[in-house]
């Protein structure tokens, strides 16, 4: 009896292993391609706004911060075998990450001020609303989803799908905000140096974002190519919001801060309550709760970093 059970848990583990070694799809490659070319399309001339800003650099700028986030996976380019207690070791690292993020986006929603925000409700208000709406969102996805159990996305199957297009539609969420405060950025008399800075920073800041995303889809078994590009799709909202936030900066300065609390809501959540919950299951608390926190400092940290050094 325990001899087949030591039998039936091997041969579990050796299906895992198995499941874990990718082969990368012809849309990864497909799309590589497309990137390439748009963006060696969409370059600007000159390449540094000079005066006003044109509407081609806003775009290509928020093009940029965009790819930055298929950066990320480049770890995963040495290190491509990941075991069970790794994956666990994985998704505490990316909890860590989205809960420094989701803090980020509840401070920055809470305190942003600009002199065209002509709004009577206080920025702390429309942030928790947007949090709540995040909250309700990312619980209304995640009950849709689990309604569809033979699911399958980028070569994933059942539970390992429903989770990454959890993962996704949360980044993707978060980057409409992002996308936004790149436009609003733009706009101003200083707009072409702040727009720049901004870019800059949330180009940094998407590295280690398309990092959280790899972690989570590299060790279900997905290609490291397939993953640097859904990291990047989760940040093509960034250059699309920018655009029309920058033509329209005085309609969607109200509404910067209900998109930001709506994203950091929906990211705390799955930092909580999936993220976590799985790390748990696959290492233990003790492991779970030292490695998210180191992450989480470690995040916190860099993010501090790349602030101080874009207002210099």
């Amino acid at each position: 009896m325990n001899g087949s059970a030591g039998e039936n848990k091997s041969s579990g583990s050796e299906r895992r292993k198995e499941s874990t070694v990718a082969t990368t799809p012809a849309w990864a490659y497909i799309t590589l391609v497309l990137l390439a070319v748009v963006t060696y399309v969409t370059v600007p001339t000159p390449f540094q706004p000079h005066g006003e800003p044109t509407i081609n650099h806003v775009f290509f700028y928020g093009w940029l911060t965009a790819i930055s986030t298929g950066f990320g996976v480049l770890p995963f380019l040495f290190f491509p075998d990941v075991a069970s207690y790794w994956v666990g070791i994985s998704n505490a690292v990316a909890a860590g990450m989205m809960i420094a993020a989701s803090y980020s986006l509840f401070v920055e929603g809470c305190t942003y001020a600009d002199p065209h925000d002509n709004s009577e409700i206080s920025t702390e208000l429309r942030t928790a609303a947007g949090a709540v709406l995040g909250l309700v969102f990312i619980l209304v996805t995640k009950r849709f989803l689990d309604e569809y159990e033979d699911l399958k996305v980028g070569g994933l199957g059942g539970a390992d799908a429903r989770k990454a297009l959890l993962i996704f539609f949360v980044m993707t969420v978060h980057s409409f905000a992002e996308g936004v405060g790149i436009g609003v950025s733009f706009g101003g008399v200083h707009g072409s140096q702040l727009g720049t800075f901004i870019s800059a920073s949330l180009a940094a800041h998407n590295v280690p974002e398309g990092l959280a995303i790899a972690v989570v889809l590299l060790p279900r078994g997905m290609s490291t190519l397939a993953a640097a590009v859904w990291a990047v799709a989760t940040s093509l909202p960034q250059p699309i919001m920018a655009v029309p936030a920058y033509m329209f900066v005085h309609h969607f300065i109200p509404v910067l801060p209900v998109g930001l609390g709506f994203a950091g809501g929906a990211m705390a959540w799955v930092a909580f309550f999936e993220l976590l919950m799985e790390a748990i299951e696959d290492t233990d608390v003790l492991t779970t709760g030292a490695i998210a926190g180191c992450s989480l400092v470690s995040m916190m940290l860099v993010q501090s970093a790349i602030d101080d050094e874009a207002r210099t």
